[in-house]
């Protein structure tokens, strides 16, 4: 979704407020371009305890990102060990230095951890989260495409409950109809088929916001305009071969 607003996501964001409230490790999950992201950023920053890792493909980036916030929340151990290097001595350390800082920082003090973006997490991923939901009494929170092993890897484990799992799903056809109107019309975007093309954008985009947001910011490029038509095939199929939301690599 766009940063400009948010549209009919209430519901989600005020449930998604109650779980990190409690402090209980939980996976966020639904399809690329949902808007899983872009809900975290709007709530995250009223938990400040809360460590957020925005790519966590290896456990070695992950406590590098920790490392990060850490310091940016002035936690006195990565204040003592860096001191005045800051992000220079994160960068210098090594991966099983870093982790062992991180650990202690996260056993003296009161945070959670967000883990984005997943890329099928190894063993030897879901060993180190282990630690530190263990040794550190960390909640972990974890985003992922699905809570199926091909998405969540060998962190499933982790979230055997219904109850330990937060879907966010696609708009179904006819909040999915607004959204595409109002973004179209917040885009400032026009045509003269401008409803077919609203009504193919709802074919085609399948109630996923992204997909939607990405096609209708396709439709202002004069690639796909002829006059003033909107070329509603060569955009689709452009689309369907390049389209990753973001966070996707």
């Amino acid at each position: 979704m766009t940063p400009e607003f948010i549209f009919d996501r209430e519901g989600e964001i005020d449930s998604l407020r109650r779980r990190l409230g409690k402090r209980q490790s939980f996976l966020l999950y639904g399809p690329s371009g949902v808007g899983k992201t872009f809900l975290l950023n709007r709530v995250l920053p009223e938990f400040p305890y809360l460590l957020y890792s925005p790519g966590s493909v290896s456990p070695q980036t992950v406590f590098r990102n920790l490392a990060v916030a850490l310091l940016e929340a002035r936690a006195p151990r990565l204040v003592q060990v860096f001191g005045a290097r800051g992000m220079e001595g994160i960068s210098a350390k090594s991966a099983t230095a870093l982790k062992g800082i991180v650990m202690d920082a996260l056993h003296e003090g009161t945070y959670g951890v967000v883990l984005d973006h997943l890329k099928l997490p190894s063993y030897a991923f879901a060993a180190a989260m282990r630690e530190v939901m263990g040794w550190g009494r960390t909640a972990v929170v974890t985003v992922a495409r699905s809570a199926h092993m091909e998405n969540l890897g060998f962190l499933q484990p982790f979230y055997p409950e219904r109850s330990d799992r937060f879907e966010i799903r696609d708009f179904p056809p006819t909040v999915a109809e607004r959204f595409i109107k109002e973004a179209a019309r917040r885009a400032g975007l026009s045509a003269e088929n401008m409803g077919e093309f609203i009504e193919r954008l709802l074919e085609f985009g399948q109630g996923n916001p992204g997909a939607i947001l990405s096609m209708l910011e396709m439709a202002k490029h004069p690639r796909y305009r002829s006059a003033d038509h909107i070329k509603i095939t060569p955009l689709y199929l452009d689309f369907r071969m390049n389209w990753k939301p973001a966070g996707v690599r």
